[in-house]
């Protein structure tokens, strides 16, 4: 059964840095092409962060780009968000997404496998 397990949330003070994971099992984890995303209250999920199957690409959205960093390790099956000089603006709950379809970074990669979500709490 296929698991995606995100871990590393917390409460952190603006300014301060958190690394997320997402361990994932059941299904051969370097043939995917993985994202995190975000959901703050009241707004929709938001694309983060993609990264294709060899960690050789990457791609971010504008409000975090140059404060977090994307990785993966295929030998431990877990992909990683850095997230450094966090801003309120960043609270929400984090979700990693794997695409087993299209390992590479698309315009449209299609995430079907989530995780249950880790809450990342950024206070002033």
């Amino acid at each position: 059964q296929l698991r995606l397990v995100e871990s590393g949330g917390g409460l952190v003070q603006t300014g301060g840095s958190l690394r997320l994971s997402c361990a994932v099992s059941g299904r051969t984890f370097s043939t995917s092409s993985m994202a995190w995303f975000r959901q703050a209250p009241g707004k929709e999920r938001a694309f983060v962060a993609g990264i294709d199957w060899r960690g050789s690409a990457t791609a971010y959205a504008d409000a975090v780009k140059g404060r977090f960093t994307i990785s993966r390790d295929n030998v431990k099956n877990t992909a990683y968000l850095q997230m450094d000089t966090l801003k309120p603006d960043d609270t929400a709950v984090y979700y990693c997404a794997a695409d087993f379809t299209t390992p590479w970074l698309a315009v449209r990669n299609e995430y079907d496998y989530w995780g249950q979500g880790t809450q990342v709490t950024v206070s002033l």
